[in-house]
């Protein structure tokens, strides 16, 4: 195993990205080789400088208040994971930077299956199984994380980012809480986004749905940046809390676009600990808030560094909806993602949902948007692909593509079961891993080769596929608690005071088949050939809540074996009416899963694994 103190790496030419120097503080042997060689994970710091006076920082909010050193710049500090092959001969050109997740890696975890007891092991990298089948290493890429946002959750091994604070600045500002869904039940304290500014004047109210008006609750304040109920007593498990209040201290949170931009530049301009590996294309992945946020860095130009060099050749969001990231705004809270119970009013969605047709090639990444049933139900995905309104279907935008995983939850990955948790229905199962590694693949031939990847493949007002939620649920078949209709989607008017408009854009969602499965997008094998019904929601279970979605989650409701086991009331064919026999089951899976090789939509590795699982399904048929 190999370990170092910490070492500092000094950028040799001026150049570069404005990363000052990279302060190595660990580095050690990965401990599997999946065919590339031996791999090392490096740990360290990155400082960075901005120059307000630079046209492409003037994007970052409160950057030119915020304070200088000597030199005149404004000083940041992102934690950096590197993943990278030992030996310079094994690296196939390709950096793959996953943007972080509220500092976490999902990469391995989401694309390649990794599953671990808990999110720090696979923070961690420091066994086989935390980076899953391991492919990228197989092929001899190099993989980076850098921390991107100040607030993120110490500990861990989550990666932070460091920034100045803009101190004496105060504002009324709110809050909201959520236990048992974005805070754990049992927690007895409300962490607050600020510090309170004196006097700390602040009002906390709950109720249990944004339909009901808000009743005030008393409190005591438990800390310098915390609240709790008198005597610590124990919040209302799925209750909307609210806390208005002063609060102090800001921060200039954009300069986490600008971390991410000048790490990514400097590795693949040559800065250490790269400088042994010479670049043909950077890859930025981003999941779930990660893909939020990188539709936000292109829009905001970030994909050009301070030199005007791209950043990012191709990029691919996952589960990221039409939104972006609250993070570019004095007092902004990064954390938030709004759905129809939690974070309702906080800013997520903005003009243009939709990619543009006014892309510069010579900066603007080629981008590949993946997004799965619920992100249609709660995050208003299919209005990346249509007008506003609703009333018709945009065009191919060139070096952008579009995709739906059908079938599948917000957070669909592998080791996934059905397990209601605090939803109603059983959820679903279904992993989105297969599709990603192969888009994936197709993303770096596009990059690299110029072979454009696949044709978007999503669902379309004009062929009928994408339809108005009360369309799908009017006729869906009675198996499952169904949901009170689409997450509406508007723009947030007032954040502290939490309005909206009252008529907001229209979001469309996928239209079902008689069993109540989505007929367009991808459709995986195990959704083209389905043992039930899967969907991209579900509700929660609690009285208080029982009627409003389970915080992006899905359902799944299998099929009865035989026609004689059918629940009352379920019109759905059994199995054994649908296919008699193992075989023609097992035929069914091969033939889907040969399609979606055929259109690059499935590696070959990934059909041959869905035939496996059907050949081990043996009990179904079984009398």
């Amino acid at each position: 195993m190999l370990r170092v103190a910490a070492v500092v790496l000094l950028l040799s030419t001026p150049a570069m990205a404005h990363v000052v120097r990279f302060e190595e503080t660990s580095r050690t042997a990965f401990p599997a080789n999946f065919g590339a060689g031996a791999y090392v994970v490096i740990q360290g710091v990155a400082h960075g400088e901005l120059d307000p006076a630079d046209p492409r920082n003037a994007v970052i909010a409160d950057l030119a208040i915020a304070p200088r050193n000597a030199a005149g710049r404004v000083e940041y500090r992102s934690e950096v994971t590197l993943l990278r092959p030992a030996d310079p001969a094994r690296f196939n050109g390709r950096l793959v930077h996953e943007v972080t997740n509220r500092g976490r890696k999902f990469l391995f975890a989401y694309l390649y299956d990794a599953s671990l007891p808990n999110q720090a092991a696979l923070n961690a990298l420091a066994t086989e199984e935390s980076v899953g089948l391991g492919r990228p290493l197989a092929e001899g890429a190099a993989m980076v994380w850098n921390g991107w946002d100040p607030d993120v959750p110490q500990g861990g091994g989550n990666l932070r980012l460091q920034v100045p604070v803009l101190a004496g600045l105060t504002a009324t500002i709110r809050d909201e809480f959520v236990f048992g869904t974005r805070l754990p039940a049992t927690a007895t304290t409300a962490p607050l986004s600020y510090p309170l500014a004196p006097p700390a004047a602040l009002r906390l109210t709950m109720r249990w749905t944004r339909a009901q008006a808000p009743v005030d609750v008393a409190f005591e304040v438990a800390g310098p940046q915390a609240i709790r109920l008198p005597g610590g007593g124990r919040f209302e498990a799925g209750a909307i809390y609210e806390a208005t209040y002063a609060a102090r201290d800001p921060r200039p949170l954009g300069i986490g676009f600008a971390a991410t931009r000048d790490i990514a530049s400097w590795l693949r301009h040559g800065g250490a600990p790269m400088a042994d590996l010479p670049v043909r294309g950077v890859l930025g992945v981003g999941i779930s808030q990660a893909g939020r946020y990188l539709r936000h860095h292109i829009d905001l130009g970030m994909n050009a560094d301070e030199a005007g060099r791209r950043v990012f050749d191709g990029v691919l969001a996952h589960i990221s909806g039409a939104g972006r990231v609250f993070i570019n705004e004095r007092f902004a809270q990064p954390n938030r993602t709004a759905t129809w119970h939690e974070d309702f009013a906080f800013p997520e969605h903005w003009f243009p949902l939709a990619r543009g047709a006014g892309r510069d090639p010579a900066t603007d990444p080629l981008v590949l948007e993946v997004n799965t049933s619920t992100e249609y139900w709660q995050k208003g995905a299919g209005l990346t692909h249509t007008t506003p309104d609703a009333t018709a279907d945009l065009p191919e935008v060139a070096g952008a593509r579009h995709y739906l995983v059908a079938g599948t939850k917000h957070g669909g990955r592998a080791g996934q079961g059905v397990a209601p948790g605090n939803c109603a229905n059983p959820n679903n199962p279904h992993s989105a891993g297969p599709l990603l590694r192969a888009l994936l693949v197709a993303l770096d031939a596009w990059v690299t080769e110029g072979r454009a990847p696949p044709p978007s493949r999503v669902p379309r007002l004009a062929d009928g596929t994408l339809v108005p939620a009360e369309t799908v649920l009017g006729g869906f078949p009675p198996i499952a608690h169904l949901p009170p209709g689409v997450t509406p989607i508007a723009p947030v008017i007032d954040w502290v005071a939490g309005t909206r408009p009252d008529v907001g854009w229209r979001p469309l969602v996928p239209a079902v088949d008689a069993d109540g499965n989505e007929r367009a997008g991808v459709l995986l094998p195990d959704i083209a050939v389905p043992l039930g019904t899967y969907t991209g929601w579900n509700l929660y279970r609690a009285e208080n809540i029982a009627r409003e979605p389970c915080d992006r989650e899905g359902s799944f409701m299998p099929f009865a074996r035989t026609d004689a086991a059918r629940a009352p009331g379920d019109p759905r064919p059994s199995v054994a009416a649908r296919w008699p026999t193992q075989a023609a089951f097992i035929a069914a899976t091969r033939a889907a899963g040969a399609d979606l090789v055929r259109d690059r939509l499935l590696l070959e590795e990934d059909a041959a694994a869905y035939v496996r699982g059907a050949e081990a399904l043996g009990a179904v048929w079984r009398p």
